[in-house]
This record gives structure tokens, sequence and C-alpha cells, in this order.
């Protein structure tokens, strides 16, 4: 079965998102970036194993496919941004009870019953699939327990106030899969629920 992996960048304090403007990733998705090399190469690795992305109807109208085939356009001989191609090679998936078709490519749309089809998705044949938010997304994953596995990249920062993606869940336990510090400060710890 294809698991459902959760990846996202966070604050130290558990905060996936910044109340007020705080420049406080050590990369925000332009072309500058602060990841060190072995952290963009295990970035990429994660990137291999996939095949399948989930998005919100948010996160595709806010532009994260375009964002992205552009990436790969501009940079396609860049081996950190071997993933912006991937992503557009992907197949993608948002689930939306608001949207009755996709205008994006490879992209196909599913109704917004997050448990019946994202475990029809898991049933499915191919590689893993990810999700990579939003904020309000990524909680009701996470609260409706079809997390497989959550790769949190911390970064160096304490928000003190902001969005959260744990508070819908309640109380649950977690394995640690592994934890890696890198050069560049951040620290990417991965954990698998605990059935």
């Amino acid at each position: 079965m294809r698991k459902l992996i959760l990846q996202m960048q966070m604050s130290v304090d558990g905060f996936v998102g910044a109340n007020e403007e705080h420049p406080w990733q050590l990369w925000e998705w332009g072309d500058d970036s602060a990841w060190d090399e072995a952290l963009k190469r295990d970035f990429n690795a994660v990137f291999a194993g996939i095949d399948t992305i989930l998005l919100s109807r948010k996160m595709a109208q806010e532009g994260y496919l375009a964002h992205w085939s552009n990436a790969a356009k501009k940079f396609p001989r860049d081996p950190f941004y071997a993933f912006a191609q991937r992503v557009v090679d992907a197949r993608k998936v948002v689930l939306s009870d608001k949207l009755e078709q996709s205008v994006w490519e490879r992209t196909t749309v599913a109704s917004g019953n997050l448990p019946r089809e994202v475990d029809a998705l898991k049933a499915g044949e191919g590689g893993d699939m990810a999700v990579f938010g939003g904020a309000g997304f990524a909680a009701a994953l996470i609260a409706a327990g079809l997390v497989d596995e959550f790769q949190l990249f911390i970064n160096p920062a304490v928000l003190g106030a902001g969005r959260r993606i744990f508070d819908q869940g309640g109380f649950q336990t977690l394995r640690l899969l592994g934890s890696k510090v890198y050069a560049c400060g951040m620290v990417v710890n991965r954990y698998a629920p605990i059935s």
C-alpha cells in the first residue's frame, strides 16, 4: 500500500505559518536559498519515490503548480531544482468539493471527502504520495488520521504565534523514523503514527 507523506516547514515552536511578515524560513521558495548542499540533496531524494501530490484547492489556485513549473523551466540543469520537474511530471490530485474539473496539466479533481479519496489513492498502484500544505489542509488530513509519515523541516526560528497543523487531531503518539541536522541550521525530523 502506498503511504501519504506530509512534508512541512515549521518553526522551533511548532508553527507552520507566521501571523506577521517575518523572514523565518531558510528558503521562502524563491530563487535564493540558505539550504546547504546536503539538505538540497536529501530533499530531492524524497521526490524520487513520490509519484502523486495531493493539493488543496486553495494551494492549487494560489499558483503552486505554476510556480514549480516555472522553476523547472528556469533551472533545467540545476540539480537542486530536479524536484521541480518531478512536481511537473507527477500526478496531482486536488481534493475539493468546490471545483468540478481541473484546469491544470496532469491534475485531477476528487471530492473533498478526505478519508474516502485518500484511502482509495493509497490502495492504488504506484509510489508514495506527498502533501506540502497548506496549514488547513494538512490539519484536516492529520485530524482524519490519513498521514503515514510526517517530515517536519524545523527552521531555526521562533515565531511566538501563528498557524499550527496539530490542533485538530487530538492526542497522538509518534515513532521517530529519523532525525538529521544540517549545517544551515535546519533539522528534519521524520515520524510515523503509532497505530
